[in-house]
């Protein structure tokens, strides 16, 4: 029968019952928890007695109060796992108005999340605006969890990465629904149903921003989601009495819902593992639940890596132990001293360590040294990548000085900078020891990233080269006006000299040819280009020099 496993006390701590704690730790087996969750008085402890197999079990309540308290387990052998326990985790109903203690049902909800492999979700009507502000508890996961022990970025992205692998399966159980699941005229499953109102809307107005938020939460943690939707079993009166009616008395189609959930929570709920993949049993289900509630009482955060760490340490040590008396004991069982050879006793003792080491296998949980073994991979691949990007920012250099400096603005100028570039990359796959990033993704993301930079930084100089000419030119341009126009009004000038100084717009090195002269594949050095002798433009070098005879042109004229 159900027994109360972590009770809530009236001032709202966080009690491990140490009966039923003894209980599951007896369980060696591997165990499927399928714990419970969701607004109080909405049938959850139902549910639960049918997934048991009973129609008694967990207390039900009729009343606006809630019934259960804390969390509540019974034990089951599992209906399609043989050698598997099924652990039901009843939980104690969220929202109840009289809590004094309002994050108590976050710590509820969290706990159910962290002891599960199967999360149930009830909740009665239709998923809309006011169910999921109800569910505002899963936008608070970060805050009642860690993953890991660490901080920064990556550890946080690492720790997000953490949580949906150890979060359970998520299943949301609607009660008394009273919709057709239908779509534009066609019909659609739950699932299909649970879907579409998880989909998030464009520009949804401010006030629905938190059922937003509560959406990506939700598909963000909980990759593997179901819906089931239950029809009202009976009358409002007949209600009471739920758990003494025999199945003829309830509605047809509640009882198909029913069975279907089962169905399904029996057939795909998987053993409950930790972070590394490793089955849990009873008795290390309990040793997490305690480091759970004990950091909770502390007023810390439950970590995931740190319980489990712990563990593995523990059962590491005992598995050790098992394996040291299993070898100590065969030796004396299987070697009669003395031996006749070394030899003989070395083939006993073979046989024994083999033995041994399969025996602390079995027993002991590997993920920590899965967890150092992927901390050095990690680490391996970091330092590969620092090391290629730290050689391909030591060979642009050169041509990071070059553009600083405006070598390329010059005859054959593109031609050379593209030619320093691939020589930067020639060059940087001939570089040994790079590690084990060499042809990864990640180290064709920071070549590409260098060569974009250099290319970057190249057409930047050229578009400050442009302004500071195009700037250049309209000076020229108001200071022959400027004097131009000052001679006229002095002393008067011939008309083929103001023919000439008023036509400047006309002149090759006007402002509008500047453009065509900063894309001028003559100065880029690019294919294509018109001889040295006859420029198209007058500004830059070769612009200058006719520019300034031009103009020394004009001023003699003027001075006649």
């Amino acid at each position: 029968m159900p027994i109360c496993l972590i009770e809530n006390k009236p001032n709202g701590k966080l009690v491990v019952r140490e009966e039923a704690a003894e209980i599951l730790g007896n369980i060696r087996q591997p165990i499927v928890v399928v714990a419970i969750v969701g607004p109080y008085r909405t049938g959850k402890s139902y549910l639960m007695n049918q997934l048991a197999g009973k129609s008694k079990g967990f207390s039900l309540g009729y009343t606006v109060e809630a019934k259960t308290k804390g969390i509540w387990m019974w034990l089951r052998p599992h209906p399609y796992r043989p050698g598997c326990t099924l652990v039901l985790l009843d939980t104690e109903g969220l929202g109840d108005m009289k809590k004094s203690n309002t994050q108590n049902d976050s710590w509820i909800f969290a706990l159910a999340i962290l002891l599960s492999s199967t999360l149930v979700y009830n909740s009665f009507g239709v998923i809309d605006y006011n169910a999921l502000e109800k569910l505002q508890y899963v936008t608070e996961l970060t805050k009642r969890i860690k993953a890991t022990s660490s901080s920064g970025e990556d550890q946080q992205r690492e720790s997000s990465a953490e949580f949906i692998r150890s979060f359970p399966d998520f299943i949301w159980a609607l009660r008394d629904f009273t919709l057709t699941l239908e779509m534009d005229g066609h019909p659609i499953t739950e699932d299909e149903y649970l879907e579409k109102a998880l989909e998030l809307q464009q520009g949804e107005i401010t006030a629905k921003q938190s059922s937003s938020i509560r959406i990506s939460c939700i598909r963000k943690y909980f990759p593997s989601r179901n819906c089931f939707t239950f029809d009202r079993p009976v009358g409002r009166k007949k209600l009471q009495h739920l758990e003494e009616l025999e199945d003829h008395d309830l509605d047809e189609e509640f009882l198909d819902s029913v069975s279907r959930f089962c169905q399904h929570v029996w057939e795909t709920s998987q053993p409950k593992k930790v972070p590394g993949g490793q089955v849990l049993n009873g008795e290390m289900l309990t040793f997490l639940m305690r480091a759970y509630v004990d950091a909770i009482d502390s007023g810390e955060l439950p970590c995931l890596e740190n319980a489990v760490r712990a563990l593995s340490e523990l059962e590491n040590l005992a598995a050790v132990q098992e394996a040291i008396s299993h070898y100590e004991k065969n030796m004396e069982m299987r070697l009669k001293l003395p031996t006749e050879s070394v030899e003989e006793m070395l083939e006993v003792h073979d046989m024994c360590q083999e033995e041994a080491v399969a025996i602390f296998r079995d027993r002991g949980i590997l993920e920590l040294r899965s967890h150092l073994k992927e901390e050095f991979c990690r680490r391996n691949e970091q330092a590969s990548l620092d090391f290629c990007q730290a050689k391909l920012t030591e060979l642009s250099q050169g041509l990071h000085d070059g553009i600083q400096k405006g070598s390329f603005c010059v005859l054959g100028g593109y031609k050379h900078f593209m030619e320093k570039l691939n020589k930067i990359e020639e060059d940087y796959l001939l570089i040994p020891g790079k590690g084990i990033q060499v042809g990864s993704n990640s180290e064709k993301a920071a070549l590409q990233q260098i060569i974009a930079d250099n290319e970057r930084s190249h057409n930047e100089y050229i578009k400050q080269l442009k302004e500071k000419m195009e700037e250049e030119m309209q000076r020229m341009k108001h200071e022959a006006e400027r004097m131009i126009e000052h001679k006229v009004k002095v002393g008067g000038v011939a008309s083929n000299a103001l023919h000439l100084a008023y036509n400047f717009h006309s002149w090759p090195f006007g402002v509008s040819r500047l453009d065509s002269f900063v894309a001028d594949p003559f100065l880029m050095g690019l294919p294509g280009a018109p001889p040295k002798s006859v420029p198209h433009s007058t500004s830059g070098p070769q612009g200058h020099a006719i520019c300034m005879p031009l103009w020394s042109s004009i001023v003699s004229l003027v001075q006649l």
